[in-house]
């Protein structure tokens, strides 16, 4: 192992930018990159890693060739793709594109083929031993469908990046979802693929998007029984819930499918001030899932993690520090939730986004929660969802679900 870890990024990856009006703005991954380099965490391009080294390498994010996207999209849809990127006053909508959530913009096939180069460099720097633990930020895309744009995503960035690591021999591939919304892209790609569990933890769907999907009875395809899981969790659950029910599901899972690599997708659309879910955690709470996955990552495949970001619209008050969260856990160098906030990323908050930015890395409550062991509450709604999605899923892994 040459490098502890490496954040691939370069500031083009904000090319992928639907309009001034649409949620997805680009600038909550460029104050990210931002408070992490003035925390000290992100060292320069080409700066020499140790091993055993703290910190994280930046290392340039190239494009995917139409080849890899096309490992995972259909060609008619890229080309689709392509013309809405020459013209993008035209819409396509069998192909998803010119929605309200999905506009198109010129140069759209472009700035997203480079989100997935970058998330498919991340795997790559990892299966091959030159990094520890690899993060696109501006990753995470995990709506996108083989052959439509849906929910902000054009290519499925993550998809891609497993559909890599596969061919490129791997044996097994968990990918664990934390975004507040189903990811439906990941688990349709791989439904019926026996080496690749997908995990996602999110609000609902009778609550929220995508409505149709991300319910514990999608458990996967006839070859791979089991190895879709969903724990579709209420309206209003707090870091204390969303914990518990990580916890109950995602260690007991992970170990007896061990994973040669992890990659988990850090939406942290799940706070309770996102404007978009109704999920109610907090900086810290996400902070606390960030170290279990990390911790996770260490026990089940030695280490090997590769992280994206994903969804997440207050832009300013929550995604940069939930995210450079993440970056410092990956770096092997945690914050202090009581951190204040770097001076000068406080400017740069101000000339941007012309408003204050948070003072601190925490939202000033306490993380903690009860372990499923504790006994199974029939009259809460958390461990109703909890027990249905292990009643769905262990027994096929050879899990009791009751224990």
């Amino acid at each position: 192992m040459t490098g502890h870890a490496r954040l691939v990024y370069d500031p083009t990856l904000t090319a992928y930018n639907f309009g001034p009006q649409h949620p997805l703005a680009p600038i909550r991954v460029r104050l990210t990159v931002a408070l992490a380099e003035e925390f000290g965490l992100v060292g320069a391009a080409g700066a020499l890693e140790q091993p055993g080294g703290k910190g994280l390498r930046l290392v340039p994010a190239p494009s995917a060739p139409d080849e890899l996207v096309a490992s995972v999209h259909d060609p008619a849809y890229m080309r689709a793709v392509k013309r809405a990127s020459v013209h993008p006053s035209r819409t396509d909508l069998d192909f998803g594109l010119g929605t309200s959530d999905n506009p198109t913009f010129a140069g759209m096939h472009d700035a997203a083929a480079h989100i997935v180069g970058a998330s498919v460099e991340a795997a790559r720097s990892v299966w091959t031993g030159e990094a520890l633990h690899a993060v696109n930020v501006a990753g995470g895309l995990h709506h996108a469908m083989p052959g439509s744009a849906s929910g902000f995503c054009v290519y499925n960035d993550p998809a891609v990046a497993i559909r890599w690591l596969l061919d490129a021999g791997c044996p097994r591939v968990a990918y664990l979802d934390l975004d507040v919304h189903h990811g439906d892209g990941v688990q349709e790609v791989f439904y019926d693929d026996p080496r690749v569990l997908t995990i996602s933890l999110h609000e609902s769907p009778r609550s929220l998007f995508p409505w149709v999907s991300g319910f514990p009875s999608e458990t996967g395809g006839p070859n791979a029984e089991g190895l879709s899981v969903n724990v579709a969790l209420p309206a209003g659950t707090g870091d204390a819930g969303w914990l518990r029910a990580f916890h109950a599901v995602v260690p007991p899972l992970l170990h007896a499918f061990e994973p040669t690599v992890l990659l988990s997708q850090h939406g942290c659309d799940s706070h309770r001030v996102d404007p978009l879910a109704h999920l109610t955690l907090s900086v810290d709470g996400q902070r606390a899932a960030a170290l279990a996955v990390h911790d996770l990552a260490h026990r089940v495949c030695a280490g090997r993690w590769v992280a994206t970001g994903g969804g997440g619209y207050a832009l300013v008050d929550v995604v940069p520090r939930t995210w450079s969260h993440l970056l410092a856990i990956a770096g092997g160098e945690p914050l202090d939730p009581d951190t204040p906030t770097p001076a000068g990323w406080q400017e740069l908050v101000q000339v941007e986004c012309r408003r204050p930015g948070p003072q601190s890395m925490t939202d000033g409550v306490t993380v903690a929660y009860t372990d499923w062991s504790t006994g199974y509450d029939p009259a809460d709604e958390v461990d109703r969802a909890i027990r249905a999605t292990r009643r769905a899923t262990f027994p096929s892994h050879g899990l009791d679900p009751e224990l």
